[in-house]
C-alpha cells in the first residue's frame, strides 16, 4: 500500500501515430494555459492513491491480453469542449472487469458506464465549442486506432505524474 493519498488515474494508451494525431488536435484547440496533459482516454478518474499497489497489480492482470482496435465513431460536443467518441467491445469488457475489482473505491463518476472519448478542446465558450464540433464533424471519417495498453497516473491538481504503463501482451 502506498502512503500518497493523491488520486490515481487510469487511461487507455493508444499507439504512437494515433496519440500524435490527437495530441496535435488538442494542442491546436485546447486553451494553452489550461492544457496540462497530452490527449488521453480516461477509464477511471479518481482511484485512492493509497491503493496504488493493488491498482497496479489489477492493471497488470488485465493487460495480459492481446492488443485491440478502438473505433473512432464520431465527434461529440461536451458543452464547453469537443471530443472524439471511441468504442470497442474489448474496451467495454476491460472496463467492466476493472470496475468489479475497484468497486469499493469507485467515485460516483467512475461508477457510470464508460463513455470513452478523447477530449481535444475544453474550457471554452459553448459557441466556440459548437463551431469546432461542426467543423470536425463535417470532415469526420470513421476510423480505428490501435490500443497498446493501460497507463497509471497520479493526479497532481492539474498535471498528471506518470507512474506505470502496462502494455498489452503481444
Amino acid at each position: 500500500m502506498s502512503g500518497d493519498p493523491r488520486p490515481l488515474v487510469v487511461t487507455l494508451l493508444l499507439e504512437a501515430e494515433a496519440q500524435a494525431r490527437f495530441d496535435r488536435l488538442r494542442a491546436e484547440h485546447f486553451p494553452a494555459g489550461r492544457n496540462h496533459l497530452a490527449a488521453h482516454v480516461t477509464l477511471f478518474h479518481a482511484l485512492p492513491g493509497e491503493q496504488r499497489d493493488a491498482v497496479d497489480a489489477a492493471l497488470a492482470g488485465v493487460a495480459a491480453r492481446p492488443p485491440f482496435a478502438v473505433a473512432v465513431t464520431g465527434v461529440q460536443l461536451l458543452g464547453r469542449g469537443v471530443a472524439y467518441r471511441l468504442a470497442a467491445p474489448e474496451l467495454s469488457a476491460l472496463h467492466t472487469r476493472l470496475s468489479a475489482e475497484f468497486g469499493p473505491w469507485l467515485t460516483p463518476q467512475d461508477r457510470q458506464r464508460l463513455s470513452a472519448h478523447v477530449t481535444v478542446q475544453n474550457k471554452v465558450e459553448p459557441a466556440v465549442a459548437r463551431a469546432l464540433r461542426d467543423r470536425l464533424a463535417a470532415e469526420f471519417v470513421p476510423s480505428e486506432v490501435p490500443a497498446r495498453g493501460l497507463g497509471l497516473w497520479r493526479y497532481l491538481g492539474g498535471p498528471w505524474e506518470p507512474l506505470a504503463e502496462h502494455p498489452f501482451a503481444a
